[in-house]
């Protein structure tokens, strides 16, 4: 199964990927991790990306597209994976779809701004391997270190509330028209966020049709 997670900032959408890879058996492509990756390794593509950051300028939608393209090529995607950060916005998914990429099913998750606000506050990510979790719903076994590496867990700027409703606006003009972009190719799985992390996981896995 090949999907896309939408869904604005902190609606939850890395800690569902997380789930959704175990359960599927699928892995999830964060853009990030295949752009530093593609960095290192020094592909063809990687090289052009590590230009543009050298030069201090974003990294071109073409050249984002490129890298996905790479990734998804590995046999472990062989059957399936989950796109994690891509497409943030109209042109990049047309772009995804020019290059023939498509997909099974594209799930939004559904949340008021307002629960966003509230919930992010609560947000603490690991400084060293990205991990993330809340210290209400996804708490660390350890509070304050990550159970995945034993990193230190800090709350990012991005989480504060007067950058979480800037970030909001940008989801809104930006991303959230993508839901008709994937509603008019008949796959969009529009999913209500639930009380519990589990509930939720079970709604997508039910849009999903499969087996719980």
């Amino acid at each position: 199964m090949k999907l896309i997670l939408l869904g604005a900032p902190g609606a939850g959408k890395g800690t569902q990927a997380a789930i959704l890879q175990e359960k599927l058996g699928i892995p999830t492509i964060s853009t990030g991790n295949i752009l530093r990756a593609a960095i290192k390794n020094e592909t063809p593509v990687g090289l052009q990306a590590k230009a543009f950051m050298d030069a201090g300028h974003l990294v071109p939608d073409e050249v984002i597209i490129g890298i996905i393209r790479e990734r998804l090529q590995e046999p472990d995607c062989e059957n399936g994976y989950i796109l994690d950060g891509v497409p943030r916005t109209l042109a990049q998914a047309e772009a995804l779809e020019a290059a023939g990429i498509r997909f099974d099913a594209v799930v939004a998750i559904e949340i008021p701004d307002e629960r966003i606000v509230e919930r992010m506050g609560g947000r603490r990510v690991c400084e060293v391997c990205g991990a993330s979790y809340h210290i209400v719903s996804v708490p660390s076994k350890v509070y304050g270190i990550c159970d995945v590496c034993g990193g230190r867990l800090v709350q990012r700027k991005d989480d504060k509330p007067e950058t979480v409703l800037d970030r909001l606006t940008v989801y809104h003009n930006e991303t959230e028209p993508l839901k008709g972009f994937y509603e008019a190719r008949g796959i969009l799985k529009p999913v209500e966020d639930r009380p519990t992390v589990d509930e939720t996981s079970r709604a997508i896995l039910a849009a999903l049709g499969c087996e719980q």
